[in-house]
C-alpha cells in the first residue's frame, strides 16, 4: 500500500545512523551528496531560494537542523527559536528537493560532517568558503574535514531582505 504525505515527509525526518546508510546506498548509486545546515526558524523564501539553490549542486540534500536546545545556545535572543524543532523538521521535509533533515544538540553540525562526509559542504555568502582559521565567525565548521576527504565547499548568495530576525521584528512592529 503507498504511503500517505505525511508519512512521506516524516520519513524524511532521520537520525545520523539511518542517513549513513541511506548516503551509502546514494553513493553505491554515484549519487553526489550536499549538506547544509540551520535552525530555519520562520521558513522564508530566503531559505527556500537558498536550499534550491544547495541541492542543484548535488543529487541529494541533506539538512542539518539545529535543536531548540542549540538554537537556544546560540543566544539568537529569549523568544527563539518560535517553532519548536518538529516543526521546523516538517517544513524543511514538505520542499521536495530536500532528501534527508537531522536534528542535532551540538552547537555545531561538526559532529555530522565528521559522520556524514558529505561530498558538498554549502553555507550562505555570509560565510567564506576559503577561509581556515576557524576561531573567525566567517570559518565554515566542517570545511577542512570535507575538504581532506575529496569533498567541495560552496557559499551560496543569500537573498536579500529575507530574514527571519527581520520577519520577527516586523510581526512585533
Amino acid at each position: 500500500m503507498e504511503k500517505n504525505h505525511l508519512s512521506k515527509l516524516l520519513d524524511k525526518i532521520v537520525d545520523p545512523e539511518k542517513a549513513e546508510n541511506l548516503l551509502k546506498e546514494w553513493r553505491k548509486n554515484g549519487e553526489k551528496v550536499v549538506f547544509t545546515n540551520g535552525c530555519f526558524d520562520i521558513l522564508h523564501r530566503g531559505h527556500v531560494v537558498y536550499l534550491a539553490k544547495s541541492a542543484d549542486l548535488g543529487q541529494r540534500l541533506i539538512i542539518g537542523l539545529n535543536s531548540d536546545a542549540s538554537v537556544r545556545a546560540q543566544q539568537k535572543g529569549p523568544e527563539r527559536p518560535i517553532n519548536d524543532e518538529q516543526s521546523r523538521a516538517l517544513l524543511l521535509a514538505a520542499l521536495d528537493f530536500t532528501d534527508v533533515i537531522i536534528v542535532y544538540d551540538d552547537a555545531t553540525p561538526l559532529h555530522l560532517i565528521k559522520t556524514l562526509l558529505p561530498d558538498i559542504l554549502v553555507k550562505g555568502a555570509d560565510y567564506d568558503e576559503n577561509e581556515t582559521d576557524s576561531t573567525k565567525k566567517t570559518y565554515i565548521v566542517g570545511s577542512d574535514i570535507v575538504r581532506n576527504n575529496g569533498g567541495q565547499v560552496k557559499t551560496i548568495a543569500l537573498e536579500q531582505g529575507f530574514s527571519t530576525t527581520s520577519i520577527v521584528n516586523k510581526i512585533k512592529d
